[in-house]
């Protein structure tokens, strides 16, 4: 009998580093020994552009476009490690639901067998988390992911589109839905994000499972079109990753979160700001700095 893979998927608001985050815990669990794929799931279809020197690969959607059908070993590329890296793919500009390129996506791979064929350890999927589209909840309403991640920063619009995912999981957690297995904090450099972030997640009732500094490396090696963990393994943010990779393997239990309403966390949202002014205000005195 073939192993099932465990199916993790990563949420996040754009360009809040989440396919950075990815491709990274792609490329970390990878060095742990284990067989992963990694499916991107963002029309931009460059979530796995650093498992494989800067280049992009043909979509699921663009070949079924071109072709007519699908083989999925024609849509499979080999990257950073072996990592088996797919891209779902978007519609044509202007035309269609951004989520379609998923669904299709999982289908074929679903009735095509191939993460059995392939005996997968791990399939990683890299999900835009701030369109509100039916395809990009997939992932948790099928039940396909056993556990979901968010990357989150301290930033009000990062939170509020984590918490929207709450929303999601919440609803669908009683009918086989993905469960949340808790928040990678990502680009926190201050103390005061990273008392937000914990205040957020003690609030939504899940966890921290990484702390994610901001860091020159990571621009360093995404210019070279590669991953921390392939440019610079030895680096402080490269540990970073793969102490992530080693808490995501360790993970067995995701929880229904509890998610803010509207109203509670734009006023959660509000007395983070009067804390952040009174420290300010407390800082410029001590530094004797007069504050207008």
């Amino acid at each position: 009998m073939s192993k099932k893979a465990k199916q993790i998927a990563i949420y996040g608001k754009g360009g809040i580093g989440k396919s950075t985050t990815t491709s990274n815990l792609s490329a970390a669990l990878s060095k742990m020994g284990y067989k992963v794929m990694q499916f991107g799931c963002d029309p931009k279809s460059d979530s796995t552009n650093t498992l494989r020197n800067g280049t992009y690969i043909p979509t699921v959607l663009d070949t079924l476009r071109e072709k007519g059908s699908v083989n999925a070993h024609d849509v499979i590329f080999q990257g950073f490690n072996g990592i088996y890296c797919v891209e779902a793919g978007g519609p044509s500009p202007g035309v269609g639901c951004a989520g379609r390129g998923i669904i299709t996506a999982v289908e074929l791979f679903k009735q095509q067998k191939i993460f059995e064929e392939l005996e997968l350890d791990y399939v990683i999927y890299d999900v835009l988390g701030d369109v509100v589209c039916g395809g990009f909840a997939v992932p948790i309403r099928e039940g396909i992911a056993q556990h979901v991640f968010t990357v989150s920063s301290g930033d009000f619009m990062s939170i509020y589109a984590s918490n929207n995912l709450f929303k999601g999981i919440k609803k669908y957690s009683n009918s086989g839905g993905a469960l949340l297995g808790g928040i990678i904090a990502n680009s926190i450099n201050k103390n005061y994000s990273r008392d937000i972030i914990e205040d957020f997640a003690a609030r939504t009732k899940t966890q921290i499972v990484q702390y994610v500094p901001r860091s020159i490396t990571v621009t360093q090696s995404e210019l070279k079109g590669k991953t921390v963990i392939e440019s610079s393994p030895n680096s402080e943010q490269a540990l970073v990753y793969k102490d992530l990779a080693a808490r995501i393997a360790a993970h067995e239990e995701s929880k229904t979160p509890s998610p803010l309403e509207l109203d509670e966390l734009r006023q959660w949202a509000a007395s983070w700001s009067d804390k952040l002014l009174a420290l300010e205000e407390i800082v410029a005195a001590d530094s004797g700095v007069v504050s207008i």
